[in-house]
Protein backbone atom coordinates (compact mmCIF):
# COMPACT_ATOMS: atom_id res chain seq x y z
CA UNK A 1 0.00 0.00 0.00
CA UNK A 2 1.26 3.26 -0.85
CA UNK A 3 1.55 6.44 1.00
CA UNK A 4 -1.33 8.59 -0.07
CA UNK A 5 -3.59 5.17 0.42
CA UNK A 6 -2.12 5.37 4.07
CA UNK A 7 -3.04 8.52 4.54
CA UNK A 8 -6.26 8.21 3.60
CA UNK A 9 -6.79 5.23 6.10
CA UNK A 10 -5.86 7.84 8.56
CA UNK A 11 -8.72 10.56 7.33
CA UNK A 12 -11.43 8.12 6.65
CA UNK A 13 -13.24 5.14 8.80
CA UNK A 14 -12.59 1.58 6.98
CA UNK A 15 -14.84 0.33 5.37
CA UNK A 16 -17.17 -2.85 6.16
CA UNK A 17 -15.44 -6.02 4.27
CA UNK A 18 -18.50 -8.25 4.67
CA UNK A 19 -22.11 -7.67 5.70
CA UNK A 20 -23.77 -7.53 9.31
CA UNK A 21 -24.06 -11.15 10.63
CA UNK A 22 -26.99 -11.84 12.78
CA UNK A 23 -26.39 -14.90 14.43
CA UNK A 24 -23.00 -14.60 16.08
CA UNK A 25 -22.78 -16.01 19.68
CA UNK A 26 -19.70 -15.63 21.80
CA UNK A 27 -20.30 -19.30 23.06
CA UNK A 28 -19.83 -20.95 20.02
CA UNK A 29 -17.94 -19.00 17.35
CA UNK A 30 -13.98 -18.60 17.47
CA UNK A 31 -14.35 -14.75 16.67
CA UNK A 32 -17.12 -12.54 15.69
CA UNK A 33 -15.54 -11.97 12.39
CA UNK A 34 -13.33 -9.58 10.44
CA UNK A 35 -14.46 -6.22 9.41
CA UNK A 36 -17.85 -7.21 9.44
CA UNK A 37 -20.26 -3.86 9.20
CA UNK A 38 -22.18 -2.84 12.05
CA UNK A 39 -25.89 -3.94 13.68
CA UNK A 40 -28.19 -1.74 12.14
CA UNK A 41 -29.24 0.20 15.11
CA UNK A 42 -30.54 3.30 15.54
CA UNK A 43 -27.37 4.37 16.68
CA UNK A 44 -25.55 4.17 13.96
CA UNK A 45 -28.09 5.01 11.96
CA UNK A 46 -28.73 8.69 13.54
CA UNK A 47 -24.79 9.07 14.29
CA UNK A 48 -23.52 10.05 11.20
CA UNK A 49 -20.33 9.05 9.71
CA UNK A 50 -18.16 6.91 11.73
CA UNK A 51 -14.68 8.95 12.31
CA UNK A 52 -10.99 7.99 10.92
CA UNK A 53 -8.82 5.02 12.23
CA UNK A 54 -6.09 3.60 11.41
CA UNK A 55 -6.75 0.68 9.12
CA UNK A 56 -6.24 -2.75 9.70
CA UNK A 57 -2.60 -4.00 10.95
CA UNK A 58 -0.70 -4.60 7.71
CA UNK A 59 2.32 -5.92 9.05
CA UNK A 60 4.01 -7.57 12.28
CA UNK A 61 4.60 -4.59 14.65
CA UNK A 62 5.97 -4.52 18.12
CA UNK A 63 4.01 -2.03 21.12
CA UNK A 64 3.84 -1.32 24.72
CA UNK A 65 0.25 -2.00 25.37
CA UNK A 66 -2.56 -4.15 23.23
CA UNK A 67 -5.64 -3.67 23.73
CA UNK A 68 -8.09 -5.91 22.60
CA UNK A 69 -11.80 -4.54 21.57
CA UNK A 70 -12.53 -0.89 20.69
CA UNK A 71 -15.59 -0.37 22.52
CA UNK A 72 -15.92 1.92 25.55
CA UNK A 73 -13.80 -0.05 27.47
CA UNK A 74 -11.14 -0.41 25.48
CA UNK A 75 -11.30 3.49 24.00
CA UNK A 76 -11.42 4.44 27.38
CA UNK A 77 -8.35 2.40 28.81
CA UNK A 78 -6.50 3.75 25.78
CA UNK A 79 -7.31 6.89 26.74
CA UNK A 80 -6.68 7.10 30.13
CA UNK A 81 -3.52 5.34 29.25
CA UNK A 82 -2.32 8.21 27.70
CA UNK A 83 -3.77 11.10 29.47
CA UNK A 84 -3.17 10.22 32.63
CA UNK A 85 0.17 8.01 32.70
CA UNK A 86 2.01 9.23 29.35
CA UNK A 87 1.46 5.46 28.17
CA UNK A 88 0.40 4.80 24.17
CA UNK A 89 -1.48 1.58 23.21
CA UNK A 90 -2.84 -0.03 20.37
CA UNK A 91 -6.43 -0.50 20.17
CA UNK A 92 -7.44 -4.31 18.11
CA UNK A 93 -10.74 -4.49 17.01
CA UNK A 94 -11.94 -7.34 15.11
CA UNK A 95 -14.68 -5.48 13.56
CA UNK A 96 -15.87 -1.81 12.53
CA UNK A 97 -14.75 0.39 15.49
CA UNK A 98 -16.93 0.19 18.51
CA UNK A 99 -18.80 -2.87 16.89
CA UNK A 100 -19.96 -4.87 20.10
CA UNK A 101 -21.80 -3.78 23.32
CA UNK A 102 -20.87 -0.57 22.10
CA UNK A 103 -23.30 0.29 19.77
CA UNK A 104 -26.32 -2.15 20.87
CA UNK A 105 -27.05 -0.92 24.37
CA UNK A 106 -29.91 1.06 25.27
CA UNK A 107 -27.59 4.36 26.04
CA UNK A 108 -28.44 4.34 30.27
CA UNK A 109 -26.35 5.56 32.27
CA UNK A 110 -26.94 4.42 35.88
CA UNK A 111 -24.85 5.00 38.88
CA UNK A 112 -24.14 1.10 39.22
CA UNK A 113 -21.33 -1.49 38.31
CA UNK A 114 -23.27 -4.65 37.83
CA UNK A 115 -26.47 -6.43 38.60
CA UNK A 116 -26.82 -6.61 42.63
CA UNK A 117 -28.57 -3.30 44.42
CA UNK A 118 -26.62 -2.05 47.36
CA UNK A 119 -28.50 -4.24 49.76
CA UNK A 120 -27.35 -6.90 47.97
CA UNK A 121 -23.88 -5.80 47.97
CA UNK A 122 -24.40 -5.80 52.00
CA UNK A 123 -25.54 -9.21 52.40
CA UNK A 124 -22.48 -10.01 50.51
CA UNK A 125 -19.72 -7.71 51.17
CA UNK A 126 -20.54 -6.23 54.62
CA UNK A 127 -21.65 -2.78 55.16
CA UNK A 128 -18.01 -1.30 54.99
CA UNK A 129 -17.09 -2.53 51.61
CA UNK A 130 -20.78 -1.62 50.24
CA UNK A 131 -20.24 1.69 51.30
CA UNK A 132 -16.63 1.62 49.48
CA UNK A 133 -18.37 0.19 46.38
CA UNK A 134 -21.21 2.94 46.83
CA UNK A 135 -18.66 5.47 46.47
CA UNK A 136 -17.17 4.07 43.47
CA UNK A 137 -19.94 4.13 41.72
CA UNK A 138 -20.39 7.77 42.66
CA UNK A 139 -16.75 8.57 41.59
CA UNK A 140 -17.59 6.58 38.32
CA UNK A 141 -20.79 8.97 37.40
CA UNK A 142 -18.54 11.86 38.14
CA UNK A 143 -15.98 10.41 35.82
CA UNK A 144 -18.26 9.66 33.50
CA UNK A 145 -19.58 13.40 33.12
CA UNK A 146 -15.81 14.88 32.87
CA UNK A 147 -15.09 12.47 30.30
CA UNK A 148 -18.26 13.42 28.07
CA UNK A 149 -18.71 17.15 28.33
CA UNK A 150 -16.61 17.51 25.14
CA UNK A 151 -18.98 14.44 23.27
CA UNK A 152 -21.69 15.37 21.41
CA UNK A 153 -23.73 12.47 22.45
CA UNK A 154 -27.39 13.99 23.11
CA UNK A 155 -26.98 13.56 26.79
CA UNK A 156 -30.22 13.59 28.69
CA UNK A 157 -29.47 14.35 32.46
CA UNK A 158 -31.96 14.20 35.52
CA UNK A 159 -32.25 10.84 37.26
CA UNK A 160 -33.50 7.54 36.93
CA UNK A 161 -36.81 6.38 37.34
CA UNK A 162 -37.42 2.38 38.70
CA UNK A 163 -40.93 1.89 37.65
CA UNK A 164 -42.86 -0.82 39.96
CA UNK A 165 -44.25 -3.17 37.60
CA UNK A 166 -46.78 -4.16 40.20
CA UNK A 167 -48.16 -3.55 42.95
CA UNK A 168 -46.33 -5.67 45.20
CA UNK A 169 -42.66 -4.41 44.36
CA UNK A 170 -43.87 -1.38 46.17
CA UNK A 171 -42.35 -2.09 49.81
CA UNK A 172 -39.21 -3.62 48.20
CA UNK A 173 -38.41 -0.38 46.31
CA UNK A 174 -39.85 1.87 49.36
CA UNK A 175 -36.75 -0.22 51.54
CA UNK A 176 -34.08 0.24 49.29
CA UNK A 177 -35.06 3.94 48.88
CA UNK A 178 -34.90 4.10 53.28
CA UNK A 179 -31.57 2.34 52.87
CA UNK A 180 -30.12 4.54 50.01
CA UNK A 181 -30.83 7.34 51.90
CA UNK A 182 -29.95 6.54 55.18
CA UNK A 183 -27.23 4.36 55.26
CA UNK A 184 -25.55 5.44 51.41
CA UNK A 185 -26.56 9.56 51.63
CA UNK A 186 -28.02 8.62 48.21
CA UNK A 187 -31.30 10.73 47.86
CA UNK A 188 -33.55 8.03 46.12
CA UNK A 189 -37.28 9.12 46.36
CA UNK A 190 -40.45 6.99 46.58
CA UNK A 191 -43.36 8.40 44.11
CA UNK A 192 -46.70 6.68 44.03
CA UNK A 193 -48.98 5.51 40.99
CA UNK A 194 -50.78 8.76 40.63
CA UNK A 195 -47.66 10.72 40.85
CA UNK A 196 -45.69 8.96 38.06
CA UNK A 197 -48.35 8.87 35.89
CA UNK A 198 -49.13 12.37 36.00
CA UNK A 199 -46.21 13.90 36.75
CA UNK A 200 -43.54 12.01 34.74
CA UNK A 201 -44.73 9.14 32.32
CA UNK A 202 -48.13 7.82 31.99
CA UNK A 203 -46.81 4.05 31.85
CA UNK A 204 -50.05 2.17 32.79
CA UNK A 205 -48.20 -0.68 34.36
CA UNK A 206 -46.70 2.27 37.34
CA UNK A 207 -47.62 0.98 40.39
CA UNK A 208 -44.98 3.46 41.59
CA UNK A 209 -41.69 4.08 41.31
CA UNK A 210 -38.45 5.03 43.19
CA UNK A 211 -36.25 8.27 41.74
CA UNK A 212 -32.46 8.16 42.03
CA UNK A 213 -30.59 11.46 41.45
CA UNK A 214 -28.11 9.95 38.87
CA UNK A 215 -28.80 8.88 35.51
CA UNK A 216 -28.06 9.90 31.90
CA UNK A 217 -29.13 9.22 28.69
CA UNK A 218 -26.69 9.17 25.95
CA UNK A 219 -26.27 8.35 21.87
CA UNK A 220 -24.21 5.73 22.21
CA UNK A 221 -22.71 5.31 19.20
CA UNK A 222 -22.26 9.29 19.03
CA UNK A 223 -20.24 8.69 22.90
CA UNK A 224 -18.35 5.54 21.33
CA UNK A 225 -17.20 7.64 18.09
CA UNK A 226 -16.40 10.70 20.41
CA UNK A 227 -14.31 7.91 22.14
CA UNK A 228 -12.29 7.39 19.04
CA UNK A 229 -11.38 10.88 18.00
CA UNK A 230 -10.45 11.39 21.72
CA UNK A 231 -8.51 8.53 21.59
CA UNK A 232 -6.94 8.72 18.45
CA UNK A 233 -5.79 12.59 19.31
CA UNK A 234 -3.83 11.34 22.10
CA UNK A 235 -1.95 8.96 19.73
CA UNK A 236 -3.76 6.23 20.16
CA UNK A 237 -3.44 3.95 17.24
CA UNK A 238 -7.28 2.15 16.47
CA UNK A 239 -6.86 -0.64 13.96
CA UNK A 240 -10.49 -2.29 12.81
CA UNK A 241 -11.05 -5.74 10.88
CA UNK A 242 -7.86 -6.77 13.19
CA UNK A 243 -9.72 -10.27 14.91
CA UNK A 244 -6.91 -11.93 17.43
CA UNK A 245 -7.24 -15.28 15.84
CA UNK A 246 -4.31 -16.83 18.11
CA UNK A 247 -2.56 -15.79 21.21
CA UNK A 248 0.59 -17.06 22.15
CA UNK A 249 2.43 -16.04 25.18
CA UNK A 250 6.65 -16.52 25.44
CA UNK A 251 9.40 -15.05 27.28
CA UNK A 252 7.68 -12.08 29.01
CA UNK A 253 6.24 -10.83 25.36
CA UNK A 254 2.30 -11.68 24.16
CA UNK A 255 1.96 -12.58 20.38
CA UNK A 256 -1.12 -11.93 18.92
CA UNK A 257 -1.63 -13.19 15.88
CA UNK A 258 -4.36 -10.95 12.69
CA UNK A 259 -4.74 -11.68 9.84
CA UNK A 260 -2.39 -8.86 8.41
CA UNK A 261 0.30 -9.48 10.94
CA UNK A 262 1.25 -10.24 14.30
CA UNK A 263 1.16 -7.65 17.38
CA UNK A 264 4.09 -8.52 20.03
CA UNK A 265 3.09 -6.66 23.17
CA UNK A 266 4.51 -6.41 26.62
CA UNK A 267 0.85 -5.89 28.19
CA UNK A 268 -2.53 -6.79 26.88
CA UNK A 269 -5.77 -5.41 28.70
CA UNK A 270 -9.06 -7.17 27.01
CA UNK A 271 -11.98 -5.21 26.97
CA UNK A 272 -14.12 -7.51 25.00
CA UNK A 273 -17.29 -7.57 26.88
CA UNK A 274 -20.41 -9.76 25.72
CA UNK A 275 -18.72 -10.70 22.61
CA UNK A 276 -15.65 -12.16 24.16
CA UNK A 277 -15.33 -15.70 22.21
CA UNK A 278 -14.65 -18.70 24.72
CA UNK A 279 -12.07 -19.22 22.12
CA UNK A 280 -9.78 -15.99 22.65
CA UNK A 281 -7.52 -17.16 25.30
CA UNK A 282 -8.21 -20.14 28.72
CA UNK A 283 -8.34 -17.32 30.99
CA UNK A 284 -11.70 -16.12 29.52
CA UNK A 285 -13.02 -19.33 28.61
CA UNK A 286 -16.47 -19.95 30.44
CA UNK A 287 -16.11 -16.81 32.78
CA UNK A 288 -18.77 -14.54 31.75
CA UNK A 289 -22.77 -15.59 30.99
CA UNK A 290 -23.41 -14.24 27.64
CA UNK A 291 -26.99 -12.97 27.39
CA UNK A 292 -28.95 -11.45 24.40
CA UNK A 293 -30.84 -7.87 24.54
CA UNK A 294 -33.12 -6.85 21.90
CA UNK A 295 -33.80 -3.44 21.17
CA UNK A 296 -36.85 -0.93 19.25
CA UNK A 297 -37.20 2.39 18.44
CA UNK A 298 -40.50 3.68 16.90
CA UNK A 299 -41.00 6.63 14.87
CA UNK A 300 -40.95 9.90 15.86
CA UNK A 301 -44.05 10.17 18.42
CA UNK A 302 -46.63 13.60 17.19
CA UNK A 303 -47.11 15.74 19.75
CA UNK A 304 -50.75 14.31 20.49
CA UNK A 305 -49.28 10.74 20.76
CA UNK A 306 -46.75 12.23 23.59
CA UNK A 307 -49.50 14.23 25.55
CA UNK A 308 -51.43 10.78 25.29
CA UNK A 309 -48.41 8.91 26.85
CA UNK A 310 -48.42 11.94 29.30
CA UNK A 311 -44.40 11.83 28.81
CA UNK A 312 -43.14 14.72 30.76
CA UNK A 313 -39.63 13.07 31.38
CA UNK A 314 -36.79 12.04 28.93
CA UNK A 315 -35.21 10.65 31.91
CA UNK A 316 -33.82 6.54 31.79
CA UNK A 317 -36.33 4.73 32.80
CA UNK A 318 -36.33 0.91 33.83
CA UNK A 319 -39.08 -1.38 35.44
CA UNK A 320 -38.96 -3.86 38.28
CA UNK A 321 -39.03 -7.25 35.64
CA UNK A 322 -36.37 -9.59 36.84
CA UNK A 323 -36.06 -9.61 32.40
CA UNK A 324 -36.56 -5.57 32.71
CA UNK A 325 -37.81 -3.23 29.89
CA UNK A 326 -35.23 -0.47 29.71
CA UNK A 327 -36.88 2.75 27.73
CA UNK A 328 -36.98 6.62 27.47
CA UNK A 329 -38.21 8.75 25.39
CA UNK A 330 -35.32 10.12 23.03
CA UNK A 331 -34.63 13.67 22.23
CA UNK A 332 -36.05 13.33 18.69
CA UNK A 333 -39.76 12.45 20.11
CA UNK A 334 -38.76 8.44 19.06
CA UNK A 335 -39.62 5.60 22.18
CA UNK A 336 -36.95 3.43 22.83
CA UNK A 337 -37.17 0.20 24.49
CA UNK A 338 -35.59 -2.68 25.05
CA UNK A 339 -35.49 -6.39 27.28
CA UNK A 340 -34.04 -9.67 27.83
CA UNK A 341 -34.11 -11.54 24.00
CA UNK A 342 -33.16 -14.93 22.72
CA UNK A 343 -31.31 -17.64 24.45
CA UNK A 344 -28.73 -18.32 21.30
CA UNK A 345 -27.28 -16.22 18.76
CA UNK A 346 -29.02 -18.07 16.18
CA UNK A 347 -32.13 -17.71 17.82
CA UNK A 348 -31.98 -13.71 18.27
CA UNK A 349 -33.38 -13.24 14.58
CA UNK A 350 -36.46 -14.80 15.12
CA UNK A 351 -40.17 -12.78 14.93
CA UNK A 352 -41.18 -13.37 18.66
CA UNK A 353 -38.62 -11.18 20.12
CA UNK A 354 -39.29 -7.63 18.27
CA UNK A 355 -43.11 -9.24 19.14
CA UNK A 356 -42.70 -9.00 22.73
CA UNK A 357 -41.29 -5.30 22.74
CA UNK A 358 -44.31 -4.56 20.64
CA UNK A 359 -46.54 -6.15 23.32
CA UNK A 360 -44.65 -4.21 26.13
CA UNK A 361 -45.16 -0.74 24.26
CA UNK A 362 -48.89 -1.49 24.22
CA UNK A 363 -49.02 -2.86 27.73
CA UNK A 364 -47.46 0.57 29.05
CA UNK A 365 -48.35 2.76 26.39
CA UNK A 366 -51.92 1.57 24.55
CA UNK A 367 -52.19 5.22 23.17
CA UNK A 368 -49.43 4.11 20.32
CA UNK A 369 -50.18 0.28 20.57
CA UNK A 370 -49.02 -0.74 16.83
CA UNK A 371 -46.83 2.10 16.29
CA UNK A 372 -44.15 1.50 13.00
CA UNK A 373 -40.92 0.68 14.35
CA UNK A 374 -37.89 2.14 12.44
CA UNK A 375 -35.48 0.02 14.17
CA UNK A 376 -34.78 -3.39 15.79
CA UNK A 377 -31.77 -5.24 16.72
CA UNK A 378 -30.01 -7.00 19.25
CA UNK A 379 -26.33 -7.44 20.91
CA UNK A 380 -24.89 -9.66 23.65
CA UNK A 381 -24.72 -8.37 27.32
CA UNK A 382 -21.76 -9.69 29.60
CA UNK A 383 -23.36 -10.69 32.54
CA UNK A 384 -20.98 -12.00 34.99
CA UNK A 385 -21.71 -15.51 36.78
CA UNK A 386 -22.15 -13.55 40.55
CA UNK A 387 -23.61 -10.60 38.46
CA UNK A 388 -20.47 -8.00 39.32
CA UNK A 389 -18.09 -6.92 37.19
CA UNK A 390 -14.26 -7.42 37.32
CA UNK A 391 -10.91 -5.45 36.55
CA UNK A 392 -8.17 -6.89 37.01
CA UNK A 393 -4.58 -8.69 36.36
CA UNK A 394 -5.76 -12.12 37.00
CA UNK A 395 -1.86 -13.93 37.07
CA UNK A 396 0.68 -11.56 38.66
CA UNK A 397 3.18 -12.92 36.68
CA UNK A 398 1.81 -12.19 33.62
CA UNK A 399 1.25 -8.49 32.19
CA UNK A 400 -2.89 -9.47 31.45
CA UNK A 401 -5.67 -7.04 32.48
CA UNK A 402 -9.03 -7.27 31.84
CA UNK A 403 -12.21 -5.52 32.56
CA UNK A 404 -16.31 -6.95 31.84
CA UNK A 405 -18.88 -8.56 33.46
CA UNK A 406 -21.13 -5.28 33.91
CA UNK A 407 -24.03 -7.01 33.30
CA UNK A 408 -25.78 -4.09 31.42
CA UNK A 409 -24.53 -1.57 33.29
CA UNK A 410 -21.48 -0.70 31.11
CA UNK A 411 -22.53 2.50 29.47
CA UNK A 412 -21.42 4.64 33.16
CA UNK A 413 -19.33 2.26 34.34
CA UNK A 414 -17.19 0.62 31.23
CA UNK A 415 -15.43 4.39 31.41
CA UNK A 416 -14.44 4.05 35.34
CA UNK A 417 -13.30 0.57 34.21
CA UNK A 418 -11.06 1.80 31.35
CA UNK A 419 -9.90 4.08 34.43
CA UNK A 420 -9.21 1.62 37.04
CA UNK A 421 -7.70 -0.65 33.88
CA UNK A 422 -5.44 1.80 32.98
CA UNK A 423 -4.13 2.24 36.53
CA UNK A 424 -3.58 -1.09 36.77
CA UNK A 425 -1.26 -1.50 34.04
CA UNK A 426 0.36 1.82 34.98
CA UNK A 427 0.91 -0.09 38.37
CA UNK A 428 -0.66 2.84 40.36
CA UNK A 429 -3.33 0.06 41.46
CA UNK A 430 -2.00 -0.59 45.00
CA UNK A 431 -4.99 0.99 46.58
CA UNK A 432 -8.00 -0.67 44.50
CA UNK A 433 -9.07 -2.99 47.17
CA UNK A 434 -12.95 -3.83 46.65
CA UNK A 435 -13.76 -7.29 45.63
CA UNK A 436 -14.34 -6.50 42.01
CA UNK A 437 -10.54 -5.22 41.29
CA UNK A 438 -8.94 -8.38 43.26
CA UNK A 439 -10.78 -11.40 42.66
CA UNK A 440 -11.33 -13.14 38.81
CA UNK A 441 -14.71 -13.76 37.01
CA UNK A 442 -15.77 -16.54 38.78
CA UNK A 443 -16.97 -19.51 37.11
CA UNK A 444 -20.51 -20.75 37.44
CA UNK A 445 -21.20 -22.32 40.79
CA UNK A 446 -20.78 -26.02 39.06
CA UNK A 447 -17.94 -27.98 39.38
CA UNK A 448 -15.68 -29.61 36.86
CA UNK A 449 -18.05 -29.82 34.02
CA UNK A 450 -17.79 -26.13 33.77
CA UNK A 451 -14.55 -25.82 32.55
CA UNK A 452 -15.62 -27.86 29.37
CA UNK A 453 -16.89 -26.39 25.92
CA UNK A 454 -19.27 -29.25 26.14
CA UNK A 455 -20.66 -28.23 28.96
CA UNK A 456 -22.30 -25.13 27.30
CA UNK A 457 -25.77 -26.19 25.87
CA UNK A 458 -26.18 -27.00 29.44
CA UNK A 459 -25.96 -23.70 30.60
CA UNK A 460 -27.80 -22.70 27.85
CA UNK A 461 -30.72 -25.00 29.19
CA UNK A 462 -30.42 -23.80 32.54
CA UNK A 463 -30.77 -20.31 31.21
CA UNK A 464 -34.09 -21.24 29.43
CA UNK A 465 -35.41 -22.82 32.58
CA UNK A 466 -34.63 -19.34 34.51
CA UNK A 467 -36.16 -17.47 31.81
CA UNK A 468 -39.40 -19.14 32.22
CA UNK A 469 -39.23 -19.12 35.97
CA UNK A 470 -38.66 -15.20 35.94
CA UNK A 471 -41.68 -14.42 33.61
CA UNK A 472 -43.78 -16.10 35.70
CA UNK A 473 -42.40 -14.71 38.72
CA UNK A 474 -42.28 -11.01 36.78
CA UNK A 475 -46.15 -11.79 35.34
CA UNK A 476 -47.72 -14.27 37.30
CA UNK A 477 -46.82 -15.37 40.93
Amino acid sequence: MNASNMELLRTKATAARSAYEPGYDPMLDATPGAGVDYAPTYWIGTAGEPPADDGPIQHDTEVEVAIIGAGFTGLTTAIFLAQEYGIQSVVLEANRTAWGCSTRNGGQAQCASGRLKRSQWIKRWGLDTALKMHRECVEGMENFKELIKDIDCDPQPGGHLYIAHRARVMPTLEEEAKLLRDTFGYNAQILDARTVKEQWVGDQEAHGAMHEPEGIGVHAAKLAFGYIKKARALGVKVHPASPVAGWETRDGYHYLRTPGGVVRAKTVAVATGGYTSNHLHKEFKNRLMPVLSNSVVTRPLTPQEIAACNFHTHQVLTDTRVLRNYYRLLPDNRLQIGSRSAISGRQAPEDKYEKNLREAIARKFPAIAGIELEYSWWGWVDVSHDMMPRIVQPDPKERIFYAMGYGGNGVMYSSQAGRRMAQRIAGRGAELDLPIFQDRLPFPNVREMVVSEAFAPFRRLGQRFLYRWYHLKDEQL
